[in-house]
């Protein structure tokens, strides 16, 4: 064994002598990688790296565990994902819960780093064309606001790191005051705004108007209660005993100055961007209205919408080439439909609206919903605000071919998800509920399945299969004019907001408000609601409005009972047919994966107790004291 050994060192020698008397082989560089120097030397590598970039910014609201599950507007259909850690309120330093629903702490910072040596080392790169080189910068910047506004706007202020780090270096940093994080995004994007100026827009990547855009939002969260030191203190005991109130919002200033700077910045991303269908002198028809927010989430993603609509989109997720994770998942919208869709069509059913977000679309006529309203509650699904229609899929809607082996059961392409007669004393499970013989384990708990972002082409009869993408949009310009309306309110100019939000409603085929007061600032917050649904919007504007227990007000549900009219006939196979059946709609409260509390601690989140380990030097956010 040693004499074998002393051989195989004798031949290793031997192979070492040559190289060592030619000094070329130290310069050799791995053939799989790319130098830094090469990479700032080269326009196309340069680029690549600014892909990289934007590879954190993920799917959007496209993962199979949406953010609206954390909300008022839906359930998440399946247990065991930690979703109930927060909607319970038992969350922790010790315990996240779902790291999949919001963005996390370390792959920001990680993606901070990286924009940080974009950001250090575009100033002197050495390829040749001045005009990449800035617009190259100009993302970066945008970038680095992107990711710093999702850290803030989860955790309040924190540590603001703007350089990259070298490996001795003490990494331990306090967190910065919530101005302090603000103004530096607020900076970053002054600065995007002024590299992107004149440069050529690609969808997909940031621009002049995406840099205004998020400006916009985030002085919009500047100007709320939450980020006013004095207001959220009055309004949650918890936040009037933390010592450390900087951290999460302004202590000094004016809030009505802060209104002033959102309302100004909103205003400006409406003149310089370009909306759909805004310029309307009244309400289109209800099915005009369903069409034309059918074509604002298509965002030119699908054949069946209107490709004028994608102008909308300021800052968007699309699928290409350049800068993608995907390898065939997920698409887009397509596999959002996969991820919610009905098991009627093999889809999963995850986060499926629950019956607040449904009760809180108004009738056609501009009135609220009442379930003591005996006509209405005999027919809950007719003359509603035509976005129901292209957001909500309910019992009776109709809907895509259904797959070859489910035509048997449902010949007319209609959702079922209630129990109908079936005229010998049985009782017939729909074939979108959890009593299907289609796989029932994705049955809808809520009875109900969201249908905005799945391609409404009828030839994708199982959602999963498209030539086209549905977009996420992080940033739109509706948004901006809700911002717009928003501050336009708290500063008392009535007149101005309700001339926007009835822009809006008349676009989706709904009549003008005349509210004013208390009324108006409640319907301005119920329009923000619908026509941002699922947009991973409210998740946030509860919070900021501190209105958070509106969030966790239970989940409640639909049972739908059809029974056979005197002498009927049922239908076989059945469907939705009001002359046949008599329709029974009860709201049922739902505790079957989770029981939802409000605490003020979330508000904010926790940092982990990992990090507080790791930088001793990180105040925790309040009511995680252990």
């Amino acid at each position: 064994m040693i004499k074998n050994k002393l051989i195989q060192l004798l031949v290793l020698l031997t192979a070492i002598v040559p190289l060592s008397c030619n000094k070329d082989f130290l310069n050799t560089e791995p053939l799989d990688k790319i130098s830094s120097e090469a990479t700032w030397a080269d326009g196309p590598l340069s680029e690549a790296f600014i892909f990289n970039v934007y590879s954190y910014l993920g799917y959007g609201g496209f993962e199979e565990e949406g953010l609206s599950a954390y909300t008022d507007e839906a359930m998440f259909t399946h247990a065991g994902r930690g979703i109930d850690v927060i909607t319970e309120a038992t969350i922790s330093p010790s315990n996240l819960g779902n790291d999949r629903v919001l963005p996390q702490w370390g792959q920001l910072y990680l993606a901070i780093r990286n924009a940080n040596t974009a950001i250090e080392r575009l100033p002197t790169s050495t390829f040749d064309n001045d005009e990449l080189r800035d617009r190259l910068l100009g993302e970066a910047y945008f970038l680095r606001a992107y990711y710093y506004h999702q850290l803030v706007r989860v955790y309040g202020g924190v540590p603001i790191i703007d350089r990259t780090y070298g490996l001795d270096e003490d990494y331990t940093i306090a967190r910065n005051t919530y101005e302090e994080c603000s103004n530096f995004i607020l900076s970053d994007l002054d600065q995007a705004i002024r590299l992107l100026d004149g440069k050529p827009t690609t969808k997909g990547r940031a621009s002049m108007l995406s840099a205004m855009a998020l400006k916009s939002r985030q002085t919009l969260y500047d100007a709320s209660d939450l980020h006013d030191a004095s207001t959220a203190q009055a309004n949650s005991s918890l936040l009037g005993s933390y010592s450390s109130i900087d951290l999460l919002a302004f202590t000094g200033g004016s809030q009505s100055a802060r209104w002033q700077a959102a309302q100004a910045a909103a205003k400006a991303v409406i003149d310089a961007g370009t909306g759909y269908k805004l310029d309307l002198a009244g309400p289109v028809s209800q099915e005009d209205g369903k069409q034309n927010y059918i074509s604002l989430y298509c965002g030119g993603g699908s054949s069946q919408g209107d490709a004028a609509a994608a102008d909308e989109l300021i800052f968007e997720r699309t699928h290409t080439s350049l800068y993608t994770r995907e390898n065939g998942w997920p698409l887009g919208g397509i596999h959002f439909g996969i991820n919610n869709g009905p098991n009627g069509y093999h889809n999963w059913a995850g986060n499926t609206p629950i019956q607040q977000l449904v009760d809180d679309y108004e009738m056609m006529d501009g009135s609220s919903f009442d379930w003591g309203n005996a006509a209405q509650a005999a027919a809950p699904y007719e003359n509603r605000d035509p976005r129901f229609y292209a957001t909500i899929m309910y019992d009776g809607a109709d809907w895509k071919p259904r797959p070859d082996d489910v035509k048997g059961l449902d010949a007319v392409n209609q959702i079922q998800t209630g129990y109908y007669a079936d005229g010998s004393g049985g009782i017939l499970n729909g074939v979108d509920t959890r009593e299907s013989s289609i796989e029932n384990w994705n049955g809808s708990r809520t009875h109900y399945y969201v249908r905005k972002f799945i391609d409404p082409d009828p030839a994708l009869a199982d959602n999963q299969s498209s030539a086209q993408v549905i977009p996420w949009p992080f940033l739109r310009y509706t948004e901006a004019v809700l911002n717009y309306v928003e501050a336009s309110i708290e500063l008392g100019q009535e007149d101005v907001a309700r001339e926007w939000i009835n822009k809006i409603r008349f676009r989706a085929g709904m009549p003008a408000i005349s509210d004013s007061g208390a009324d108006l600032m409640a319907r301005y917050r119920n329009e923000r609601r619908i026509e941002l649904a699922y947009e991973e919007q409210r998740f946030y504007d509860a919070r900021r409005w501190m209105i958070g227990s509106e969030l966790h007000r239970g989940i409640q549900t639909i049972d739908i009972q059809a029974k056979l009219k005197p002498g009927a006939t049922p239908h076989s196979p059945y469907r939705h047919d009001a002359t046949v059946y008599d329709y029974t709609y009860s709201v049922v409260e739902n505790t079957e994966n989770e029981t939802r509390v409000w605490n003020d601690k979330l508000y904010f989140f926790p940092l982990s107790r990992g990090e507080v380990q790791r930088n001793n030097l990180l105040v925790q956010n309040p009511g995680y004291d252990n």
